[in-house]
């Protein structure tokens, strides 16, 4: 009689899943690359396919109109197009991790604290430096995003409740409120950081160009690189602090990790753009929704939702009052809060 051992094939249900998770990230490329495409050619003054063609890859020409053309791709639909990829990415998977680290459904990015230490460190600079150009700002912004992360990080890691989620949410909500009312009352001090802080606040991926943007995905691509260190531990997190303390999980670094990938991935999305609210949290459910708890597909299709989301939302928010625009922001807020309470009505968001 044989003993060789007999490979047991996988589940077909399990090979049917992942298959259709593939497919649905394929999707989510096309779909990706059809929006930014879309991007380039989409505002004030519309541009034909050939025109994008030309704009992005031909030389110096001595025809005016061409000119014209190729500055408006290179210099204004390029870098705009690409910062809501790369911001989007970011609060997309940022938005998943909170929700998985805390174990909160509700939780977004803005819950570490990092879209009020960014508006208030944007309104100190101008104020005391009197900066109004985006690459001089854009670098307080993120230190402010970041310390405060670390903030509600180090309240939430001490006392009787050290490392409790509830701890955390706790913690960040008691430092928003109170770095909101600083930044009001320096806002409300100076004329010029009002101005400042009502256009920025607004959230736009608009107006920024690659000095802004280099630095920006830099951060933002470290933050990535985190979450993949700790994807396989955050599965573990959420079956309960003391299995996955059992299965042999560092929970403490493990939480470190994760805080400093949201903080980075937050932070520099928010120091580039202005707080974009709620983006982070809407495709975090329906990335859920699509793939199920598992992180190793949830933070994908999270990232990738969020671009193209706010891709979309940018898009919109340059037709729907031509020849001006709404801020990508104020779109994603207007369109996205309906979609979420159709979610919640019908009951069709799973928890973290």
């Amino acid at each position: 009689m044989s003993t060789t051992a007999v490979e047991r094939p996988a589940p077909a249900g399990t090979t049917d899943a992942r298959r259709r998770r593939v497919v649905g990230l394929g999707a989510l490329v096309v779909l990706l690359v059809i929006a930014a495409a879309a991007s380039l050619a989409v505002g004030a003054r519309a541009l034909s396919p050939a025109e994008v063609w030309h704009g992005l890859f031909a030389g110096p020409d001595s025809d005016q109109r061409l000119t014209e053309i190729r500055l408006i791709v290179r210099t204004v639909r390029v870098p705009r197009t690409v910062l809501a990829i790369v911001a989007g990415t970011a609060l997309g998977v940022g938005g998943a991790l909170i929700q998985g680290y805390t174990r909160n459904p509700i939780a977004d990015t803005g819950l570490l604290g990092v879209n009020a230490g960014a508006s208030f460190a944007v309104v100190s600079a101008i104020t005391v430096f009197g900066f109004t150009n985006p690459f001089q700002y854009v670098w307080f912004a993120f230190v402010g995003a970041a310390v405060a992360g670390v903030v509600v990080f180090g309240l939430a890691s001490i006392g009787r409740g050290a490392g409790n989620p509830l701890t955390l949410a706790l913690a960040g909500q008691g430092i928003t409120v109170f770095l909101a009312a600083m930044t009001t009352a320096i806002a409300l001090s100076d004329q010029k950081s009002l101005n400042a802080l009502r256009f920025w606040n607004a959230g736009s991926v608009a107006g920024a160009g690659f000095d802004v943007i280099r630095p920006v995905a830099a951060f933002v691509a470290a933050g990535l690189l985190l979450t993949l260190i700790t994807l396989p531990a955050l599965n573990l997190l959420n079956l309960g602090d003391d299995v996955a303390r059992g299965l042999g999980v560092n929970i403490a670094r493990s939480r470190t990790i994760g805080i400093v990938a949201i903080t980075l991935l937050a932070g520099a999305a928010t120091a580039a753009c202005g707080p974009i609210a709620f983006l982070g949290l809407m495709v975090a459910h329906v990335a859920r929704y699509l793939t199920g708890p598992d992180y190793r597909w949830l933070v994908p299709y999270a990232g990738l939702l969020g671009s193209v989301v706010l891709l979309l939302c940018d898009i919109v928010g340059r037709l729907v009052v031509r020849p001006g625009e709404l801020d990508a922001g104020v779109t994603v807020a207007l369109l996205g809060a309906p979609f979420f309470a159709v979610l919640v009505w019908r009951g069709k968001l799973k928890n973290a």
